[in-house]
């Protein structure tokens, strides 16, 4: 078997064949089938979300992670192990072993644009783990976050090339989007879009069931083969927001963090020296620019601040234990000998996207809008809920990144960057419970996983010629602590932050602040000021030696941009906000007018019209009877979105403004049995983003309501919750209809059509009849 060239073609060897063949002497060869190397172990790669280096207790954080802890204890620590800064681009570093830009990720995909770095589409030339191992007679399934298809390929229209299926894996069970609902989530299936196995109401929880799936479905590969080795991709929705927790984990932390983030900080690097994953010298780097400290902060900011700490570490424990549960699975059946886990502890750095206050909704900071203490104040009781989407605030990010600088995006500093890797192996590793401070990086991973499965790295997938990798196998480390580093060279960059690492020397620049999402203008790159560090003495970049250093720092700058055009990062871009819009932006545009038949849904943003910014129609025909309810249309949820429905024999508009405030418009009177067309008609007032307009409701062409939305949305309404037609799937936009089933419409619908743009407002005989006289 050529493994250099895949997939293996079974080719026969030549033979010579009787005609009868009873005649035959020397036997025929059978098709050869492609196998993993005798011995080759199973791969178990666990990756948890935005969580930063500080934050386990495995890494010497206040997050009570035992699981964790026992399989560092039963084998290896890596203390130098670095991602991307952010979700998408450190995925797909990780399943191809090439840098993200070199592979079109160089953000995520929901803001990518038409340039090569940034284009969130995955070159053939890059194959992935998964098909690597799968081709070399791996089962492969995968179970959670995949967050690397084109969010404009996320329909049931495909193409399903970037959806994991494509991409190496047997088996898929999970989300594609960025971030999902723990109780009410947008699943797949494969290819199909599929509901919760259960609801809210009755114990569904997302980090649960996905660990149900995998136990299941490496039980099956075993009963059906049991020789056959597997890989398991395991990325949790946990522990990116929303911050949800099954019922009776919420107050498990109850008073543990009343001594604030700069305190923490303390805590955090004391444990770290006694575990050996820093340096007994280490320092704390300096204090993050622009977020209060502790003291600084009045009292109903604290208890906030304290609550939602409380609420985050009860929800990374709560994945953990997930993790144990397979984890035991795999013990009581014999398969955990010969598994290779890699536990990685965070995509990226601790997130700071909650902001400074903190959030009962994470929608409204990625919109740019600031939550208010008050308001999280007399919401307490909802942290954890389907009724919260929490995050945090910054500080405690700062906190979980101890001891380093900076957060989630900062792709300049550690503490965006630098995550706790385990490595448990038991027929592998010959030195368990010790620490490993070899430099490396998530582009490491896939050479690493090929080395000990005894695989070469192909030359060819699928008839296309493969591009280098960026990665190098750290096999090398698994039982020597004092082997040589062998990654000496690594850049960095996310939003303008970043840097460059070499051979012990760090030379960074920080460009742009995680939390300022309102913030539409930013400083030129040339503005910025570059930092030095001698990581080999200065272990936490807390010591800038620019100013002692200069030719090394112009060096170290060089370096980096013959790196970033090596890999696709120029030019680089610092946008955010001005992304989510898709022409702007570059990359496939939503269509302007949309005509959904009965039963559509589970529809992204990206593949339907938006509306936000701008004026829109949305109508629906429909046979209504006596007592006719529910949702004709929703988009979103009750975190950010609209929906259309009957209540009560009225037809109602609803607008869910980051759940902050909820305007209702509804019809003055009742709709009576028989066919009809009703019409949402929005009016934007435009002059900027986020503006308000005028909603008139009609049925049958005559206006039956009115009223005003004062503020909306500016860039989208929900990263998980989706378009549907018929039923307002998972969190409900009002509640003026139950959770959990929808609300579905009892009519019989037709059709919706909905269109977006000023020139919607506009009769189509009217836009025709302008049309002609333009066109003359």
């Amino acid at each position: 078997m050529d493994r250099t060239h895949l997939p293996f073609d079974g080719t026969r060897p030549a033979y010579d064949a009787a005609v009868d063949v009873r005649d035959q002497l020397d036997p025929l060869p059978t098709r050869p089938l492609a196998a993993a190397p005798d011995g080759a172990p199973n791969v178990l790669l666990i990756l948890l979300d935005d969580m930063g280096f500080g934050a386990s207790s495995a890494f010497g954080g206040p997050c009570r992670m035992p699981v964790a802890e026992r399989l560092a204890d039963g084998g290896l620590r890596y203390s130098r192990f670095h991602t991307t800064a952010l979700c998408s681009p450190t995925r797909a570093a990780l399943m191809t072993g090439r840098n993200h830009h070199a592979v079109g990720m160089g953000t995520v995909v929901e803001i990518s644009t038409g340039l090569p770095g940034y284009d969130a589409t995955r070159p053939l030339s890059a194959g992935t783990l998964a098909q690597t191992l799968s081709y070399n007679g791996y089962a492969t399934g995968a179970f959670g976050k995949w967050h690397q298809t084109p969010s404009w390929e996320q329909t049931a229209a495909g193409p399903f090339d970037r959806w994991p299926t494509r991409e190496g894996f047997d088996r898929f069970y999970g989300f594609l989007g960025g971030e999902a609902s723990q109780f009410e989530p947008t699943l797949v299936e494969g290819t199909t879009f599929v509901d919760p196995p259960r609801t809210a109401a009755e114990g569904y929880h997302l980090s649960e069931d996905l660990v149900d799936r995998a136990v299941d479905w490496v039980r099956d590969v075993r009963t059906h083969a049991p020789d056959k080795p597997w890989f398991c991709y395991l990325p949790f929705g946990a522990t990116h927001a929303p911050f949800q927790v099954p019922e009776g984990w919420a107050d498990r932390y109850r008073g543990e963090f009343a001594h604030g983030w700069d305190r923490q900080r303390e805590l955090t690097l004391e444990r770290q020296k006694a575990l050996g994953v820093v340096p007994a010298d280490a320092e704390l780097a300096p204090w993050t620019p622009g977020v209060p400290h502790w003291d600084e902060l009045s009292d109903p900011e604290r208890l906030v601040a304290e609550r939602l700490m409380e609420l985050y570490a009860a929800f990374a424990e709560h994945a953990d234990a997930q993790v144990g549960r397979l984890v035991e699975s795999l013990r009581e059946s014999g398969e955990l000998e010969n598994t290779l886990v890699l536990y990685i502890l965070g995509d990226n750095g601790a997130s700071a996207e909650g902001g400074i206050e903190g959030t009962l909704n994470e929608t409204l900071r990625l919109n740019g809008i600031e939550d208010d203490t008050a308001r999280i104040a007399s919401q307490l009781d909802r942290l954890g809920t389907p009724e919260s989407y929490a995050h945090y605030p910054t500080g405690w990010a700062v906190a979980m990144d101890t001891p380093y600088q900076w957060t989630k995006q900062v792709a300049s500093h550690y503490g965006g960057t630098r995550n706790g890797l385990v490595v448990h192996w038991p027929s592998g590793i010959s030195t368990p419970g010790e620490v490993r401070h070899q430099w490396h990086h998530v582009v490491d991973v896939l050479p690493t996983l090929l080395e000990a499965a005894g695989l070469p790295v192909p030359e060819t997938v699928d008839g296309i010629a493969q591009q280098p990798l960026d990665g190098v196998s750290f096999r090398y480390s698994f039982d020597d602590a004092g082997a040589p580093e062998r990654h000496g060279t690594q850049y960095f960059e996310m939003f303008g932050n970043r840097g460059i690492y070499h051979e012990g020397w760090t030379a960074v620049a920080q460009h742009k602040t995680p939390w300022e999402t309102a913030r539409t203008e930013t400083p030129s790159l040339a503005e910025d000021r570059w930092e030095l560090y001698d990581t080999r003495t200065d272990w936490t970049q807390a010591r800038d030696v620019a100013a002692e250093h200069p030719e090394r720092l112009a060096a170290l700058q060089e370096l980096f941009l013959a790196e970033a055009r090596r890999n696709h990062v120029l030019p680089m871009d610092d946008q955010l906000s001005g992304r989510f819009d898709a022409r702007a932006a570059g990359r496939p545009a939503p269509p302007r007018s949309l005509r959904l038949l009965p039963g559509a849904g589970r529809l992204r943003e990206d593949a339907v019209p938006s509306l936000k910014n701008t004026s829109f129609v949305i109508r629906a025909a429909f046979a209504a009877g006596t007592g006719t309810e529910g949702v004709i249309v929703a988009q979103g949820g009750g975190f950010g979105g609209w929906s259309l429905y009957v209540k009560d024999g009225l037809l109602t508009y609803a607008y869910s403004f980051g759940a902050v405030t909820v305007t209702h418009v509804r019809a003055t009177t009742p709709l009576l049995a028989g066919d009809h067309v009703v019409e949402v008609r929005f009016g934007y007032d435009g002059g900027g983003l986020g503006r308000g307009g005028d909603v008139r409701l009609l049925v049958d062409g005559e206006k039956v309501g009115e009223g005003r939305i004062e503020r909306t949305l500016p860039f989208f309404y929900s990263m998980d919750q989706t378009l549907d037609v018929g039923l307002d799937r998972g969190t409900p936009v009002t509640s003026d209809y139950d959770p959990g089933r929808g609300f579905p419409f009892t009519g019989a619908l037709r059709e919706v059509v909905i269109e977006a743009g000023d020139d919607a407002l506009t009769p189509p005989d009217e836009r025709l009849l302008e049309a002609t006289l333009v066109a003359h």
